[in-house]
C-alpha cells in the first residue's frame, strides 16, 4: 500500500489516539518489524538498525510527503530518566525525537550516546596542553 492510500484511508490525526499494528520491513536493514514487544503502541522504528521513516510532520499525523530514511544520530534523557533518539531525515535534513523502545537494540544505543566520546572535536593527544592552556594543572595522571 503506498503512503497516499493509506493517508486517504484514515482521519487526520488517527494514529495519534490509536495504536498501529502494521506489520513492515526496514528500509535499512531489511528486517520485518512487529509492533509487538515495543513497550509502546506507537511502534515508528526498526528495533535493529534504530532507523525511521520520514512519515509525520507531527507524531503521528503522517502528513510529511518527504518519506526519506530517518537515520539515527544521537540520543537524550527526557525528564524522568527515559531515553529517546534523535533521527535525521537524509533526504530533507529535518530531526525528530522518538522514544526508546523496550526492544531495541542496546548496543546500538550505546554506540549513539557513546559516538561523541570517542570522537572529540579536538586530538585527545592534545589534552594535558589545552588543559594547562585554560588554566589547569594540564596533568591527567592520577594522584597518590
Amino acid at each position: 500500500m503506498n503512503r497516499e492510500n493509506k493517508r486517504r484511508q484514515y482521519e487526520k490525526g488517527y494514529f495519534k489516539t490509536h495504536a498501529c499494528n502494521d506489520i513492515f520491513t526496514c528500509k535499512v536493514c531489511d528486517r520485518q518489524v512487529f509492533p509487538m514487544g515495543a513497550g509502546s503502541d506507537h511502534r515508528n522504528h526498526c528495533p535493529n538498525c534504530l532507523s525511521s521513516l520520514h512519515v509525520d510532520v507531527e507524531p503521528g499525523d503522517r502528513e510529511s510527503d518527504c518519506g526519506g530514511i530517518m537515520e539515527p544520530v544521537a540520543v537524550w534523557v527526557r525528564k524522568g530518566g527515559e531515553w529517546a533518539i534523535i533521527h535525521r531525515c537524509r533526504r530533507c535534513g529535518g530531526f525528530s525525537s522518538n522514544r526508546v523502545a523496550a526492544d531495541d537494540n542496546p548496543m546500538k544505543l550505546m554506540s549513539i550516546a557513546m559516538k561523541p566520546l570517542c570522537e572529540p572535536p579536538f586530538p585527545l593527544e592534545r589534552i594535558e596542553e589545552m588543559t594547562a592552556l585554560m588554566g589547569g594543572e594540564g596533568s591527567i595522571r592520577l594522584p597518590r
